[in-house]
């Protein structure tokens, strides 16, 4: 059994985290949690935090925090900034990425942190390394984990079947084997889970 995680400074490591939350707690969207509605990017932020714990309870100190950070802010570069189009599309998820590399990197730096620690933590961000990093891949496989189980209920309620499937498939063509095999076990409502059955081609 491993020795339970210890950041190399702890009062840093938890200052990271409540200014990555302080910052997500902004998000003026929100998401229905237990019947209450909270600041959307700050509970997105909690599952995959989540989902990388489950994944890799042995996760480094700058995968935890990359984790905490993925979509920090997200909502202050909106869909609609750019054309819809696929190429649009494209460029506002770059531009997504790069945004909270450097948001990251900001707090990062205001709580004290060294800048070989901060730029590991931007290269998970950016999802550099894919599919070698090993780090990258327990982050890419929490990303579609999250997804499945929290907001594909959603995107199925409101968008055509085949778009639908199509997400699906590219999702799971991201995911590692580990990550796949924790797919299979979500579960997953009845719709949810033919959808998932036809992007895959096969019975689950």
């Amino acid at each position: 059994m491993s020795p339970p995680f210890q950041p190399t400074n702890p009062e840093r490591f938890q200052a990271a985290l409540r200014r990555f939350d302080e910052e997500n707690a902004r998000d003026p969207n929100t998401e229905i949690v237990d019947g209450v509605p909270q600041p959307r990017e700050l509970v997105y932020a909690r599952w995959l935090s989540e989902w990388v714990l489950r994944l890799c309870p042995d996760a480094s100190e700058a995968l935890r925090l990359a984790a905490r950070c993925q979509h920090i802010c997200r909502w202050q570069i909106p869909r609609s900034a750019y054309p819809m189009t696929r190429a649009g599309y494209l460029q506002w998820r770059e531009a997504l990425k790069k945004f909270h590399a450097q948001k990251a990197g900001e707090i990062l730096r205001e709580v004290g942190y060294d800048e070989a620690t901060i730029r590991r933590v931007q290269e998970l961000n950016l999802k550099k390394g894919l599919p070698h990093d090993a780090e990258t891949r327990v982050l890419e496989d929490a990303l579609c984990l999250v997804f499945l189980e929290h907001q594909l209920a959603d995107l199925a309620a409101k968008t055509p079947e085949e778009k639908v499937i199509n997400a699906l498939r590219k999702s799971w063509e991201k995911m590692s084997p580990a990550g796949r095999a924790e797919a299979l076990k979500l579960p997953l409502g009845a719709t949810e889970k033919a959808l998932l059955q036809r992007a895959l081609k096969q019975p689950l």
